[in-house]
């Protein structure tokens, strides 16, 4: 089984660069405090990378 992860929105792009907005959009993310799922990739993990201090991520077995 993949493991699940939950990333919740949690600080506003309001002053922040383009690419951290354009990383949030791309990672489904589009109002505050919204909880999207993503399987946990490399690709997921290097996007919220970019943007850890806006969001929050929990694990999940799913």
């Amino acid at each position: 089984m993949a493991k699940k992860l939950n990333i919740k929105w949690v600080r506003s792009t309001i002053g922040r660069k383009k690419n951290q907005k354009l990383t949030i959009e791309a990672l489904g993310l589009h109002r505050l405090h919204q909880v999207v799922q993503h399987v946990d990739t490399p690709q997921i993990r290097g996007m919220i990378n970019r943007v850890s201090h806006l969001v929050t991520v929990e694990e999940s077995e799913v």
